[in-house]
């Protein structure tokens, strides 16, 4: 009788695990934590005095309630979208949100602030926050984290919480030009590379133990890389802005894989490039109609404050397109991108 109970109750244990993870439901990693650009931007930009900002209409318009909150999408961003896969929200809140409560840190925050870079100077050049402030921010999140709501949940937080690091994309795209008096195109996408492993060490010092980081994306295919660098006719994509993503993979990610080897923890390179240009390459294949031009004005290089609502071009089915904005993909781009994703590295956190 005894064994039969014994068995029935590691029945019971097992289905209700099974649900879990079928629901996304996760009971081991208690918040999510991001650091990086406007890919996971959720409205930290609102209040800096900088252009690069998007809490204005049509931004947000696929956001529940069609609110424009600062993020630099249609509807929601991969912040929002992974921190739902773990079970924890539908949404992560931005850091900088002034009405932020105690209660409201406890899920996780994103510290990301859309224009910045591994780069300082890259930062600077936007008027936002730096990656290397948003970990002075981060050292503040734990301080209140302690003081609200203790020690050991603090402790819990930074060793079992999933840590995301975005970035490089503007580096790249933009503060390359104004480094290449010191700089080539190799060894600054090396330099960016370094950065990033500098960044994760100095994330581990603070306690993370959970650590992935993107790599680069096919910057050189965005909307507004193709308008500009393209040619007028055939607006391919910039190959040498390409290329310097592909050495910065190439550097970061066996860097990443020595410091898994080196460090307690988990580290994760994320590669992010290979699904996002194959989506670009090949839309139809995820189902997407457009993935040369963004869905907002005309989509060529409308970005930030020339996304308005005043702009009668906007396409009426984000959905359809790869891209939001000249510079953004949608939320359902996002979606295919992070489903794409989870699968293969988030059973390496657990």
């Amino acid at each position: 009788m005894m064994k039969l109970q014994i068995l029935w109750l590691a029945l019971v244990l097992i289905t209700v695990e099974a649900n879990a993870v079928k629901q996304g439901i996760n009971a081991t990693i208690p918040a999510l934590i991001v650091f990086g650009d406007s890919i996971m931007d959720t409205g930290n930009n609102n209040n800096l005095p900088t252009l690069l900002k998007c809490n204005f209409p049509p931004y947000g318009k696929d956001y529940p309630g069609g609110f424009a909150t600062g993020r630099f999408s249609d509807g929601r961003v991969p912040s929002d979208l992974i921190a739902e896969k773990l079970g924890l929200a539908k949404t992560l809140p931005a850091y900088m949100n002034p009405y932020l409560k105690p209660e409201d840190l406890l899920k996780g925050v994103t510290f990301a602030s859309g224009g910045t870079g591994y780069d300082p100077l890259t930062a600077k050049i936007m008027s936002v926050i730096s990656v290397w402030d948003q970990l002075i921010y981060f050292k503040e999140y734990i301080s209140k984290i302690k003081r609200h709501f203790g020690e050991e949940k603090a402790k819990e937080i930074l060793e079992h919480s999933f840590f995301l690091v975005v970035s490089s994309s503007n580096d790249l795209a933009h503060t390359y030009l104004a480094q290449a008096h010191r700089y080539d195109r190799t060894s600054y996408a090396n330099f960016l590379a370094d950065s990033a492993v500098h960044f994760v060490k100095e994330l581990h010092k603070l306690g993370a133990r959970k650590i992935g980081v993107f790599s680069a994306v096919p910057v050189g295919c965005v909307p507004l890389q193709r308008t500009v660098f393209g040619g007028f006719f055939t607006r391919g994509c910039n190959q040498p802005l390409n290329n310097m993503a592909k050495q910065f993979n190439a550097r970061l990610s066996p860097a990443l894989d020595s410091l898994d080897k080196e460090l307690d923890g988990v580290i994760l390179y994320i590669n992010v490039y290979d699904t996002l240009f194959d989506m670009i390459q090949h839309p139809k294949k995820y189902g997407f109609e457009v993935a040369d031009k963004g869905c907002c004005g005309k989509g060529l290089l409308t970005i930030s404050y020339m996304c308005n609502s005043l702009n009668p071009f906007t396409c009426s089915n984000s959905s359809a397109y790869i891209f939001w904005d000249s510079y953004h993909p949608t939320e359902r781009a996002y979606q295919v991108i992070v489903d794409n994703l989870l699968e293969k590295y988030l059973s390496k956190v657990y």
